[in-house]
């Protein structure tokens, strides 16, 4: 039986749309669950039970600061070698993404995996195209953001989840692959042409003294979203690879279409 974590996100959901369309059984993991999956507590290591899980996907519990997430990866590995796990997939961070601020806890884990005696299989997934478009600010008609020229190798969710469904169907023929899973690089300024308006750049300094000011935000979360702001501006996730299309198949998704399609979404009726 194949178990995907974090079953109450969006990649995670979306793995298990992708592996349920393709026959495969799966069940999904929560702290949360629905109908018809498994109660999963990286929090409470003593309740976690893999019991039957031949192969794990490890969705990234990234939603803390680096200790937490770390512990929470250790407590499901540990798991997962007591309870006999075949192989775990783990959702990581893009080769190129060293520089971001959430970077560690990704890398801390793919250590603790390849440790655990576990068969493994590393999806090291790039940004998501629905981040970089909700990342863009819509004022005056146009768009705005920190971004300045620099380009992103985004990903479209679904993307990355049908290649996560690929792995886990066959995970034997993935066994001590690391992917680096990005798609084609698109900017701010190829958002803003697809929908026909401006981008107007602004400065590092000014875009973390917004998001210092922003209440809605955890404290991990304005370093993180400055360390990805500085990557793009300055080129360093802009990195491609032909990882993603080989495991799916065909063509990956265009991003510029996801990213725009998100930004639309987000502007405002009188813009």
């Amino acid at each position: 039986m194949i178990m995907v974590t974090g079953a109450s996100g969006q990649l995670a959901s979306a793995t298990l749309r992708e592996l349920a369309e393709r026959g495969t059984d799966a069940v999904g993991g929560s702290r949360t669950p629905a109908d018809g999956q498994r109660r999963l507590d990286f929090d409470a290591p003593r309740t976690v039970d893999l019991t039957g899980i031949t192969t794990l996907v490890l969705v990234s519990a990234g939603y803390a600061e680096d200790d937490e997430v770390i512990a929470r990866h250790r407590a499901v590995l540990e798991a997962a070698t007591r309870d006999g796990v075949g192989h775990v997939i783990y959702t990581s961070l893009t080769s190129s993404g060293d520089h971001l601020a959430i970077a560690l806890a990704h890398r801390a884990t793919e250590q603790l995996i390849k440790a655990s005696g576990l068969n493994w299989t590393i999806l090291r997934n790039g940004l998501y195209a629905e981040l970089f478009g909700a990342l863009l600010t819509w004022t005056g008609g146009g768009l705005e953001s920190a971004f300045g020229p620099g380009a992103l190798a985004a990903a479209a969710r679904t993307d990355l989840a049908a290649a996560a469904a690929v792995v886990a169907g066959n995970p034997a023929a993935h066994h001590g692959a690391t992917y680096d899973l990005v798609g084609e690089p698109i900017t701010a300024d190829d958002v803003a042409d697809a929908l026909g308006v401006t981008h107007r750049t602004i400065g590092l300094g000014e875009y973390r003294t917004r998001i210092l000011a922003d209440p809605a935000l955890l404290p991990f979360q304005p370093p993180m979203l400055a360390s990805l702001a500085s990557s793009v501006r300055h080129g360093f996730l802009s990195n491609t690879s032909g990882d993603l299309a080989r495991l799916l198949g065909r063509p990956v998704t265009d991003p510029l279409v996801v990213a725009a399609a998100t930004a639309s979404a987000r502007r405002p009726a009188s813009g």
